[in-house]
């Protein structure tokens, strides 16, 4: 397959969005020379920034709802992750035999560099960033690769815009989600390396069930050829049967990683709080090390590593009060995993959009690690439910909007304390993403007197 497959065709991109991903394919899409029409069911005052970015294109657009027509009249459409494959217009595409496939399948079948791909439930952006920072800051003195690019679900770069300038030589570091794999898995691609973080139930709104969920994430380990790399945390249980099954197999290369085989003197050298980032490190240099790259510059990328917005930021310091913004925490594991990155007493402000995910461990979690809850959106009442389970005169406190909960968690909180905003829930009850909620919440800390 190559670019040239799509001259002359009518490529039609379904799910514009606004973070980019529609955008990179419609752009691709018209620069291949294919005739091109977006469909979107957002309006076009939602979708400002991303038909800005296609301003002088020539390209049609259905915005506000999608129609059948512009499926069947459809050479090939490109869809985007989050819809799911029984969407009613994806069957019709599919049932008129029309080709249905992603930006992420399509960059897959045309990129010539060996690709990282990164997925699990928690810690994958994280693991991805750090990877893409250790390799790039060591990408000069290599000889196993030349540049290295980043980007998939942590959404850093347009891959699509950028396949002519990406090299056989190049390494390319994706995270891929499992709404991502779902779709690899109709090509049978996968990544040349492909690491797995953790397992825990996830987007059960989506895939029905957690066995679904792990098969879903499976693919990335049961499409790789035979002469690939496959890295597995020695720490899940689900991931250390992978390793047993896949190492059965001649010629893959099968590792598993734990944060016991980091040295002390890259661990000191990490700035990022918790046993959780450990084994996100211990990930990406186990990837660094299979690459070539010698401890001594793993020690020296580390040190200067940032973190990534929305994951255990730190946000301000109030009166002795530590802020942090955790709103990529969508799962109940994720929160207890950013509780117990802090020894400090702590204010947990959660609570979103109800993914059909059970609180009760969280419950037990919270009374166990934190000093009181502030609980917003659709699942409040279930995380209260389940805080009340295991202690009945816990400190909860129900909020109709995350403003309020600054406000009430401020009051809350003192000197020395932290307050965390790590919601265990999706956004889209009360926000359009977790970064915007993030944002805002950054915001309403950054106000505070």
């Amino acid at each position: 397959m190559n670019r040239n497959y799509l001259s002359g065709r009518k490529v039609l991109v379904m799910g514009l969005g606004r973070f980019g991903g529609g955008v990179d394919a419609a752009k691709f899409a018209f620069s291949s020379g294919a005739k091109v029409k977006v469909t979107d069911i957002s309006s076009g005052d939602k979708l400002g920034e991303s038909l800005d970015e296609l301003k002088g294109l020539a390209i049609e657009y259905r915005l506000g709802s999608h129609e059948k027509q512009d499926f069947l009249d459809a050479d090939i459409v490109v869809v985007n992750p989050a819809v799911p494959p029984e969407n009613e217009f994806v069957v019709i595409a599919r049932d008129n035999s029309k080709i249905v496939t992603s930006a992420m399948n399509i960059f897959f079948q045309l990129c010539l560099a060996r690709i990282i791909g990164i997925t699990g439930s928690n810690g994958k952006s994280t693991t991805t960033a750090l990877t893409g920072h250790i390799l790039t800051r060591c990408a000069a003195r290599s000889t196993q690769y030349a540049n290295v690019w980043i980007g998939g679900n942590i959404g850093n770069m347009p891959l699509l815009q950028r396949l002519e300038d990406i090299g056989a030589d190049d390494l390319v570091v994706l995270e891929l989600s499992s709404f991502q794999l779902e779709n690899l898995a109709q090509i049978k691609k996968s990544a040349f390396c492909a690491l797995i973080t953790n397992l825990s139930p996830n987007h059960l709104d989506r895939h029905g069930t957690f066995e679904n969920y792990c098969a879903t994430k499976e693919n990335l380990f049961h499409y790789q050829s035979m002469s690939c790399v496959s890295i597995f945390n020695a720490e899940d249980k689900i991931c250390c049967d992978w390793f047993d099954k896949y190492s059965r197999e001649q010629g893959r290369v099968c590792i598993k990683y734990h944060p016991d085989m980091v040295s002390e003197k890259i661990k000191k050298k990490f700035p990022l709080p918790g046993r959780a980032n450990l084994s996100n490190l211990a990930a990406a240099v186990t990837i660094a090390r299979y690459f070539g790259v010698k401890e001594e510059l793993v020690s020296e990328a580390v040190q200067d590593f940032k973190g990534l917005p929305h994951r255990l930021e730190f946000v301000r310091e109030v009166n002795g009060v530590r802020w942090y913004n955790d709103s990529i925490a969508t799962t109940p594991e994720s929160v207890m995993v950013a509780l117990d990155a802090f020894e400090e007493g702590k204010i947990l402000i959660a609570g979103g959009y109800d993914k059909k995910i059970a609180f009760d461990n969280l419950g037990e979690r919270i009374v166990q690690l934190s000093k009181a809850v502030v609980l917003i959106g659709q699942t409040a009442g279930q995380i209260a439910d389940s805080i009340k389970k295991a202690n009945a005169d816990f400190s909860i406190h129900l909020c109709k909007s995350l403003a309020e909960a600054v406000n009430v968690a401020g009051g809350i909180a003192r000197s020395g304390d932290i307050v965390l905003l790590s919601p265990a829930c999706a956004s889209y009850d009360m926000f359009d993403n977790f970064q915007q909620r993030g944002e805002q919440f950054r915001s309403l800390v950054n106000q505070l007197k």
